[in-house]
């Protein structure tokens, strides 16, 4: 498995496992439309191809698959707010698009592909433990489309087409392509640069994993057996807090990275966003020993290092580290 093609390679988590790919000897193929561009990856590597394009030219992916020995399939118009967005292109990207990708992945010969779904899927539960057995009750498109993939891509699983889906938590930490529209790093741009914390709603729990143990289960999925792996599913979390308790790491993090000012203030305002889960992520800790090791406390220092170095300028006003905002400012249709 020594060449990979990772649809969605420039954005948040691509940027961080790129460089990793290239650091452990892989040939790497960026396909990406490149809405927040290229610039942040090492483009002179000279084991990396940056493709732009998009996941609905299917025949242009057809092309960029010849010779790929695994696919990582990130792509995606990413995360719930994002459907503020034309709803035909959420709709083109995150589900058309999708079993036509699988189908030319097959044919030209790649041997695995890795789905990076959404524990998301799971929408509002009150179980003790969100298992992969749990059913899906999607609340918005994309958690539902999320979820209509799934089956679409084990469709086509064969002895010689090893197919997985991971269920990843919420990402947080820093990236050279960093969001600020995701929970903690949502939380840790306010209370560095404002001082303050605003909370909406409160109580909804949320699981959270941090971008570098994303990164090294995606690393894992390439090499793991194709009997641990194929035709199953992967729920990919470490710590379940509430929107209330990652407020607080926050504050106590962002305290003690900027000693000297005043208290961060945390205020409390109520939502009608009520997405509360928490995942169980035994399985994949069973089956493959993996465990995150990083901690949304990590993940917080990490970007209050960023802030301080400046590497996070006008972390407010630039679209750039907001999804639906560059989106709608480049007219994606």
């Amino acid at each position: 498995m020594t060449k990979v093609l990772v649809t969605g390679g420039a954005g948040y988590v691509g940027n961080v496992l790129t460089p990793r790919l290239l650091k452990e000897g892989y040939d790497v193929i960026v396909y990406d439309m490149l809405y927040f561009g290229k610039e942040t990856l090492p483009l002179q590597h000279p084991k990396l191809t940056v493709i732009q394009g998009d996941i609905r030219d299917t025949a242009k992916l057809a092309k960029a698959f010849q010779g790929v020995t695994s696919v990582l399939n990130l792509a995606c118009i990413s995360n719930d707010a994002s459907f503020e967005l034309d709803e035909k292109l959420s709709t083109t990207i995150n589900l058309d698009a999708f079993e036509p990708m699988v189908v030319a992945a097959k044919k030209a010969g790649v041997k695995r592909f890795v789905y990076c779904s959404s524990s998301s899927v799971y929408g509002v539960s009150d179980a003790p433990d969100v298992t992969e057995e749990h059913p899906l009750v999607p609340l918005t498109l994309y958690n539902k489309y999320k979820g209509m993939c799934e089956p679409l891509l084990f469709k086509h699983k064969a002895d010689d087409f090893t197919c997985s889906i991971i269920r990843p938590a919420t990402v947080c930490g820093y990236s050279p392509r960093t969001r600020l529209d995701l929970s903690v790093n949502i939380l840790t741009n306010h209370a560095v640069n404002k001082g303050t914390i605003t909370v909406f709603g409160g109580g909804q729990k949320r699981p959270n994993l941090h971008i570098e143990d994303m990164v090294d289960l995606y690393c894992l999925m390439l090499v793991a057996p194709h009997a641990k792996i194929h035709g199953e599913i992967f729920n990919a979390g470490y710590q379940n807090q509430t929107i209330m308790e990652i407020a607080n790491i926050v504050k106590k993090v962002v305290e003690e990275e900027f000693p000297g000012r005043k208290p961060i203030d945390i205020k409390v305002t109520p939502t009608d966003d009520n997405r509360s889960y928490h995942i169980n992520s035994d399985k994949i800790k069973r089956v493959l020993g993996f465990a995150a090791k990083r901690t949304i406390e990590d993940a917080v220092r990490d970007l209050c290092k960023a802030f301080k170095e400046g590497k996070l300028p006008n972390s407010f006003d630039n679209d750039w580290y907001y999804n639906v905002r560059t989106m709608k400012r480049l007219e994606a249709a």
